[in-house]
């Protein structure tokens, strides 16, 4: 039996004391021990902030999401020796797959959000204010990363999700953390964090790990820090009382598990495609993890007279589920995480039993597969049908953690999303319906206490990643009950771990703070074409102030020969009555188009295309006779790597395109990207 380490200041640490004892959940064997005796918090806190920190601050948006793509490379490598690690908590092939090759997931995730950042070590965030009436007092917010450490204390179902979908996201953002997984199955968590530090990908101090007790660790945080939990509601809101959190104004993120529900719509009738659908899904969410998911679904609300048909489909479903070892062939649903999981799961059946009625009892004739299997750890799908839930409410109270739900009617959609809102908060609702209006329904209704809602029916069942699975671009938590938190969702996600900062200034200073530019900055000119420079050469800021061309009638007749735009203010001036036009107006693309025939530099050079504009807006009509020129300025420079060794080293470069008038008021003003060839193609 190994006794497992904790990793703390850059060293493996095993604890001074005897720890806890952890099972193998399918035999019933010792495993481990875990224990953090010894270690000093403070001393691990302290090396986060002074050196984690500052190695990843000094990482730019795109060398940090490399980062975390070379990491998601280098474990996915190793997968198989995880797999069978994660046999002894109880989890099925399947089960696993979801925890380990999901929470890699969330790094490949993370490290292709690269390309919506900046090349910088921050980012800025929402559009620029003009504060004065001239525009020579402008804001703006930029986004830094904290100067404190992430604590991340975890749940045992997921020990390897739990900790990637989190550190991938305050690792992008520039903060290091610190990851106490919970101790049951903490096992499979050391196994990995060790694959983690054994490739020398991530900077010194980044990632700390404790597998025994972290108690005590939460009154040592500082303003920087955050704290983030995932577990029961009620551990979880003991935590947020810490003094330390208030004082220090520490963000606590709390994601609970929650009584999340399922609605059948009324069109998924028996013996329907979707109603195949629901109860598959349904299915799938009771045994998978044997039902030990934050999201798994505890009320399943159906019509109420179907409330038969889907307790029959059910039953059959589930007593045809083969339960024990997940190495035995055919194997679908595991062990819960230990013995006490079973008694805790038990205590809650016999309570919801006093309330509602029991109508599948898998327990009654338990027969589990595989040689190797002591039952203490397993447990039998349990079936409630609860006849009156506006009534007997404890099933909107009570979680069992566990394979346990309860079967709930409902009259109409009003009913539904009212007893879905007696959850008090949830982390994520389904409904599986293929009719748009009962859907507009039930999401405008009950999104306001769900975090997550799923529309599943036929059209996306195939591919849909279902009811249970919180995905890396879209938030994870949830209001009320589910703790009122917020993870992952892409880069919002990203935005926890920064701090917000208004700037306010020239613009000639917020450009040179912030390397963009910003409208109002003094030009730079000088005689070589901006078109004629690689990227390296381009300065922020650098600006080609083009000929002009005199708009005529025959200009507009053109372009709508050429574009097929007839639009009456282009075309009919006997039409312009009661309009904002005095006469025949330019087409505005066409205005955009004879910018490009301005600013463009025709000769073969180091700008290799034009893929994309931003931010087009016409703000001025053009009539015949009006004389357009164009201030052509490097606004952003994004560097970007090499997709293979033969590919070409290039840049992507944004330019502002201001289109003025013979009164040098800006008539049109756009961003275009392009990608220009570097000068090293190393």
């Amino acid at each position: 039996m190994i006794q497992l380490q904790n990793y703390a200041c850059g060293q493996w640490v095993a604890g001074t004391q005897n720890g806890q004892t952890l099972y193998n959940a399918i035999t019933g064997q010792a495993v481990a021990t875990a224990s953090s005796s010894g270690l000093d918090f403070k001393s691990m806190l302290n090396h986060a902030r002074t050196v984690g920190g500052p190695a990843l601050r000094k990482l730019t948006f795109h060398e940090r999401g490399r980062m975390l793509k070379a990491l998601a490379l280098y474990l996915n490598e190793r997968k198989e020796s995880f797999y069978k690690i994660s046999w002894a908590t109880g989890a099925t092939r399947a089960d696993s797959w979801v925890d380990i090759e999901g929470g890699f997931g969330n790094l490949f995730t993370y490290a292709s959000l690269r390309r919506q950042f900046p090349n910088e070590t921050y980012c800025l965030d929402g559009d620029v204010a003009k504060l004065s009436k001239e525009g020579t007092f402008l804001g703006n917010h930029i986004c830094v990363p904290l100067e404190g450490v992430a604590i991340h204390i975890n749940a045992f179902n997921f020990p390897v999700w739990g900790m990637l979908e989190k550190i991938a996201v305050n690792l992008f953002a520039g903060v290091p953390a610190i990851v106490k997984p919970a101790t049951v199955t903490s096992f499979l968590t050391e196994a990995v964090f060790k694959e983690i530090i054994a490739s020398n990908i991530l900077p010194q101090g980044a990632l700390q790990l404790i597998c025994g007790s972290a108690q005590g660790i939460v009154d040592l945080v500082q303003a920087g820090d955050v704290v983030t939990f995932t577990g029961s509601a009620h551990t979880g809101q003991l935590l947020k009382k810490n003094p330390a959190l208030a004082e220090n104004s520490v963000p606590f993120n709390l994601e609970a598990d929650s009584l999340n529900c399922c609605i059948l719509g009324l069109d998924a009738a028996p013996g329907t495609a979707n109603f195949e659908v629901f109860i598959k899904e349904i299915h799938r969410e009771i045994v998978t993890k044997a039902g030990q998911k934050c999201t798994a679904v505890r009320r399943v609300l159906v019509p109420d007279s179907y409330v038969d048909a889907v307790q029959a489909a059910l039953s059959k479903r589930l007593q045809s589920t083969p339960i024990g070892d997940p190495m035995t062939t055919g194997v679908r649903m595991g062990a819960l995480a230990g013995m006490d999981q079973v008694k805790e799961v038990t205590a809650k059946v016999a309570q919801l039993a006093l309330s509602q009625q029991i109508v599948y009892d898998g327990r009654n004739d338990l027969q589990l597969l595989g040689d190797m299997v002591v039952p203490d750890a397993f447990m039998a799908p349990v079936i409630f049908v609860n006849n009156k839930p506006f009534t007997n409410t404890d099933a909107h109270n009570v979680e069992a953690f566990g394979p346990v739900s309860t079967i709930m009617p409902y009259k109409n959609m009003d009913e539904a999303i009212a007893l879905a809102k007696m959850g008090k908060g949830s982390l994520v609702s389904s409904i599986v319906t293929a009719d748009t209006q009962v859907a507009r329904a039930y999401v405008l209704g009950a999104a306001s206490m769900h975090g997550r809602i799923l529309v599943l029916n036929t059209d996306c069942a195939k591919e849909s990643t279902g009811h249970g699975s919180p995905m890396p671009l879209l938030v994870h938590g949830g209001p009320g009950r589910a703790g009122g938190g917020e993870e992952m969702g892409g880069k919002r996600g990203v935005f926890h771990y920064l701090q917000r900062t208004a700037i306010q200034g020239s613009p000639a200073m917020l450009t040179a703070i912030t390397n963009q530019y910003h409208y109002g900055t003094p030009y730079i000119e000088n005689d070589k074409h901006v078109f004629k420079k690689h990227f390296e050469e381009l300065v922020i800021g650098e600006t080609v102030i083009t000929a002009k061309h005199t708009v005529t009638e025959t200009d507009i007749t053109n372009f709508a020969n050429v574009s097929g735009d007839n639009f009456y203010a282009h075309m009919d001036a006997t039409s312009l009555e009661g309009t904002i036009f005095e006469k025949r107006v330019a087409h505005g693309y066409f205005i955009l188009s004879k910018a490009a025939g301005l600013f463009v530099d025709a000769k073969k050079g180091p700008v290799l295309l034009n893929y994309g504009i931003d931010e087009c807006r016409f703000t001025k009509p053009v009539y015949p006779g009006a004389t357009i020129g164009v201030r052509f300025t490097v606004k952003e420079k994004t560097d970007t790597e090499k997709r293979n060794h033969e590919d070409v080293a290039k840049g992507i470069v944004k330019f502002l395109v201001d289109v003025y008038d013979e009164t040098g008021e800006t008539v049109a003003i756009a961003t275009i990207l392009t990608m220009v060839k570097k000068i090293n193609q190393d």
